[in-house]
């Protein structure tokens, strides 16, 4: 699926955008199950508004915008568990990762016309520490992805710093790290961006007229530990590639509250 030359620069620049992972035709899937999740949600009462709060933008544009976003997509829809698992995402990642590949979560990101959320410059890191720091983004694009709608920007090689200290735990001071700094990733619809969690990140709102659909999956070596105990849910050690090395450390310990 990928090249030799594509792991390099992968490796120095901390990202890689792999056109055509996914057809039309499971695209087109992926879409209906998007709309579906948010129907019902809506009914569950639990479609709130996702977007990042802080001092990024202006008060006034930040109460106009807008995110969709749902963890565990997985869970909702076996279109996006075959998504995960999906043999090229799996050739991609054996090449990136190693030859072992872990789920550790899924997430769906839907900006809306003209108000979709700005995503701040921000590292994943924060979120789920690692040891050894294999882990990394793969963005599924369900929509044509570009300037106009808030496609995902890059600052290549940032991975390379190591973690860095962040407003809050959740972005980067935004005075140092404007967004449009990033390097601006235009996907097409079954394109997949994939980006180490150090890779710093973020994307402009959508001031178009069309909506931004993307699901996110998180994965890593499974022999990459976490140093916090943080992020943790049910569904996270599912293998895409190859074997967990480590019998006993194949799942979170976990209890049930009130037992």
């Amino acid at each position: 699926m990928i090249r030799d030359e594509d792991v390099r620069f992968y490796k120095e620049n901390g990202y890689l955008l792999v056109k055509g992972v996914f057809n039309a035709d499971e695209v087109e899937r992926m879409r209906e199950a998007v709309e579906g999740i948010v129907r019902r949600a809506a009914l569950a009462k639990q479609d709130s508004n996702a977007a990042w709060q802080g001092d990024f933008l202006p008060p006034e544009q930040l109460k106009k915008l807008v995110l969709k976003g749902f963890h565990d997509v997985h869970y909702h829809d076996a279109s996006f568990m075959r998504a995960a698992i999906h043999p090229n995402m799996a050739s991609v990642l054996s090449s990136l990762i190693g030859p072992n590949v872990q789920l550790h979560h899924s997430k769906m990101l839907v900006k809306p016309p003209e108000n979709g959320a700005a995503f701040p410059m921000h590292q994943d890191y924060p979120y789920f520490p690692h040891a050894k720091h294999t882990m990394l983004a793969a963005s599924l694009h369900l929509d044509r992805a570009d300037e106009e709608n808030g496609c995902l920007r890059v600052i290549p090689g940032s991975h390379i710093q190591g973690e860095l200290p962040h407003v809050g735990s959740y972005y980067l001071n935004h005075k140092e790290y404007p967004i449009t700094d990033g390097t601006l990733c235009e996907a097409d619809a079954g394109d997949v961006l994939f980006f180490n969690y150090l890779t710093i990140h973020g994307s402009s709102a959508n001031r178009s007229d069309r909506t931004r659909r993307n699901v996110l999956f998180q994965y890593k070596d499974p022999e990459d530990f976490p140093t916090a105990n943080v992020h943790f849910d049910w569904g996270m050690g599912l293998m895409v590639n190859g074997k967990n090395p480590n019998f006993d450390k194949v799942k979170p310990d976990f209890r049930i509250d009130g037992e």
